[in-house]
């Protein structure tokens, strides 16, 4: 019996001695479960409201995208937290208006400043998890080796640092003394994007880089983020598109990226993960309006790309994943691309970025539970960190301002754009957007108690983030990156 009591203490001991090895090795390693979703995330450059045919488009379809509507779901009421590429792309990797992280506007060729390494990004946090990430197109968040995608989060990169349009051949910058521009393949420069001709291939080389990915990362869990530089000018299809839409180039290149999309989600499903695979697509601001036929359409908002209202700032957002999110289903709910990061990491088992985010979570909404308002106000910051208007629900306050305006001005023709300003006053101004979303009628003298509130909220976003109309600095505003001395 003692004999027999022995050995059954020695085999115990060694199970639990085997189990404790295996929750140290556990804590050292998070391995996502089997049903960790993998993430896709299309994020289109100057692609309007009114771009995609599902949302009103004219003389071209994008079959694609939707089916993904269909599909999935589509929320008609998506804002990018600042209307311009650069500040845009800071705050959907971030969940961070890009004014705390000290980004705005669109960062040149051998810019100074990137986002800073410090901040985390949701590929960091992705990738902490056990994700695969990659990005495939236009990063644009500073082009010196410290700031590139796989300085920030993502394993592989492939794409162009910035815009294609910031180049010798600028339609009209022509004299600007622009570098050539060559793709990026991880931290190295690779071929030169000569001209149109090469351009045109810009949409299916990221395209073939992106299914390869999926077919290299499909036993394993992966974040794959496609920014497509099109349909920003200047404007060019590969071969298999020109000619093909009755809209001309611009009608042209939305087919193809339209093609784009259709290639990768049949790529998902032929390799099986259809439908563990969340699958979102957004714009990064509003139509270049004075590009007239090279631009798109806002869908009715006011004004476009560099603005305050909602043209400049309002987009397409689809979500689509099989099962989870309800097919066909039509949102009104108030939602920013500052909300895709705590609700991605959230459904993908990661943490939150140890600094402060302004994203709310919003799986609940996002799983078709409509009782649910995640997100009831939104700040409208432009320039450098300014203060243009403030929304609660469905009322919008504009504050007076400088600023753009394509109202007024004959749009261009053939790539050239047409004439606009930036220094145009806006008055102060309270719209309802339920009546009036194309802002058109100040209400403010029916809605003083509304005026009082919302000036309320903007003084709440001053104190914290500053605002440069009233030279005010925020107390919780953080440095861009620099380049190291």
């Amino acid at each position: 019996m003692k004999i027999f009591s022995n050995r059954l203490f020695s085999l115990l001991y060694s199970v639990f001695a085997l189990v404790g090895v295996g929750l140290l090795i556990s804590a050292r390693v998070v391995k996502p479960g089997p049903a960790t979703p993998n993430v896709v995330l299309f994020f289109m450059d100057d692609l309007g409201y009114g771009d995609l045919s599902c949302t009103g488009a004219l003389d071209y379809t994008t079959p694609n995208l939707d089916r993904m509507a269909a599909e999935g779901s589509r929320f008609t009421n998506f804002l990018v937290a600042q209307a311009v590429c650069s500040a845009s792309r800071a705050a959907l990797l971030t969940g961070c208006y890009p004014n705390r992280l000290g980004i705005s506007g669109a960062l040149g060729p051998n810019s100074p400043i990137g986002l800073n390494p410090n901040e985390e990004t949701l590929a960091d946090l992705l990738k902490e998890r056990g994700y695969a990430t990659g990005i495939f197109g236009k990063w644009h968040l500073g082009d010196n080796r410290q700031f590139l995608p796989l300085q920030q989060g993502f394993d592989e990169y492939y794409g162009v640092p910035y815009s294609h349009d910031m180049w010798p051949l600028h339609p009209a910058q022509k004299q600007a003394n622009y570098p050539s521009l060559r793709w990026i393949e991880g931290n190295e420069p690779k071929q030169e994007i000569k001209d149109l001709n090469d351009a045109g291939h810009i949409t299916e080389t990221i395209t073939e880089r992106a299914v390869s990915f999926i077919r290299k990362h499909k036993k394993d869990p992966f974040f794959l983020y496609v920014p497509h530089p099109l349909p920003h000018v200047p404007l060019a299809a590969s071969a298999q598109f020109k000619g093909k839409s009755a809209r001309g180039i611009f009608g042209d290149v939305m087919m193809e990226l339209d093609w784009s999309v259709g290639q990768i989600l049949g790529e998902l499903k032929q390799q099986g993960l259809d439908k563990n695979t969340l699958v979102l697509f957004i714009s990064d601001n509003g139509p270049w309006l004075n590009y007239g036929d090279h631009a798109g359409s806002s869908g009715g908002f006011r004004e476009g790309k560099g603005t305050s209202f909602e043209g400049g700032h309002r987009v397409p957002f689809l979500v689509r994943w099989p099962g989870v999110v309800p097919a066909g289903r039509v949102s009104n709910k108030l939602l920013s691309t500052l909300d895709i990061l705590p609700t991605v990491a959230k459904l993908c088992g990661a943490r939150l970025p140890k600094q402060r985010i302004d994203g709310v979570d919003w799986i609940a909404l996002l799983k078709g539970d409509n009782t649910v308002t995640p997100r009831d106000r939104f700040y409208y910051y432009y320039r450098k960190n300014s203060l243009e208007a403030v929304r609660q629900g469905d009322w919008k306050l504009v504050f007076a301002h400088p600023g753009r305006t394509y109202e007024g001005f004959l749009p261009g023709q053939g790539g050239q754009p047409g004439p606009s300003t930036e220094t145009h006053e806006f008055p102060v101004a309270l719209y309802d957007l339920r009546r009036d979303p194309g802002e058109r009628y100040d209400v403010r003298e029916q809605h003083p108690d509304l005026v009082a509130r919302l000036e309320k909220l903007a003084e709440e976003a001053r104190a914290d983030l500053g605002d440069d109309i009233q030279k005010r600095t925020g107390a919780n505003v953080r440095e861009p990156g620099r380049i190291s001395q």
